[in-house]
């Protein structure tokens, strides 16, 4: 009975696991065609406007700027899934062994300092920050700059199209906060199911509160990893006062993105070589607490 419960148990984690990042795909293409829609067909609002040439050219900077942001969140989130920052294939060295080295009884090896095991990904990482569910992967030192990137673009990208979705909300509050529009924004599903909506409706009305709400989400993250990068800190080592790790503004930016941290935001493609091996980092302070 326990193999058996085991064996759907693993099977319904195999299931369950890629979820969040199917489900995080769907959205961001579903709100890409929706503000697409919006600047092809529903914009400017002015009929005078809609076929001047400035209109044009407004239309063309805009899904030129779009499809800017989304080109980059999928070329970032792909080769933070191609680049493995696990300890498989990496010579440790375990000669040079100093303080900060455990040894892990999982993967029968000895690890550098920053280095953990993830029981999701079963290996041991290179400067382990935490393990995404949203990608299924950990974020490491070798794929932590693509994981940024996509923070980057992501929190950029929902803030244009909350933006261009303002107006959603302007049409859907224009005779007042009443119950039917307050309904339609908290509960679209109900209101879509219950028949009070039509199926246009409750698109715009769901994939607008889906740019607020996932603004704000990737808000926070966004901006916790920028805090964490500029002080030279990983999420684990968030709790902890010290910052033994921390090399100032400009080493931790070249620490975590690389030697051209300048430029290797505007595109994934742009080489940016790494200053370290993920094993062995310069210290700055203390890594135990002074007695």
């Amino acid at each position: 009975m326990t193999t058996f419960a085991s064996q759907v148990f693993a099977r319904v984690d195999r299931f369950c696991r890629p979820l969040p990042m199917v489900l995080n795909t769907v959205l961001v293409f579903s709100i890409t065609g929706e503000v697409s829609y919006l600047v092809l067909v529903e914009a400017p609002l002015e009929a005078d406007q809609k076929k001047t040439v400035w209109s044009a050219w407004w239309k063309a900077v805009h899904l030129l700027a779009q499809y800017f942001m989304l080109g980059n969140i999928c070329w970032n989130a792909l080769l933070f899934l191609r680049t493995s920052p696990s300890i498989r294939g990496v010579f440790l060295g375990v000669e040079g062994m100093g303080q900060g080295w455990r040894y892990c009884y999982t993967c029968e090896a000895h690890t550098p300092p920053r280095c953990s095991h993830c029981y999701d990904c079963k290996v041991c990482v290179l400067r382990r920050d935490h393990h995404c569910v949203f990608f299924g992967q950990c974020v490491g030192f070798r794929n932590y700059r693509y994981f940024l990137s996509c923070l980057l673009f992501m929190w950029s990208g929902l803030l244009y199209a909350t933006l261009m979705n303002a107006e959603v909300f302007i049409v859907i509050l224009k005779e007042g906060v009443t119950m039917h529009s307050v309904l339609l924004l908290i509960i679209p599903w109900i209101m879509l199911v219950s028949g009070q909506v039509s199926a246009r409706a409750f698109a715009f009305a769901f994939i607008a509160d889906t740019c607020v709400v996932g603004f704000l989400l990737v808000s926070a993250f966004f901006f916790f990893h920028l805090v964490l990068m500029l002080r030279g800190q990983t999420t684990r080592e968030w709790y902890s006062t010290r910052r033994p790790y921390s090399l100032g503004f400009r080493g931790n930016l070249r620490n975590a993105l690389g030697l051209r941290w300048y430029l290797c935001w505007l595109c994934p493609l742009i080489s940016s070589p790494l200053p370290g091996d993920g094993i062995n980092f310069q210290i700055t302070g203390l890594l135990q607490p002074s007695r």
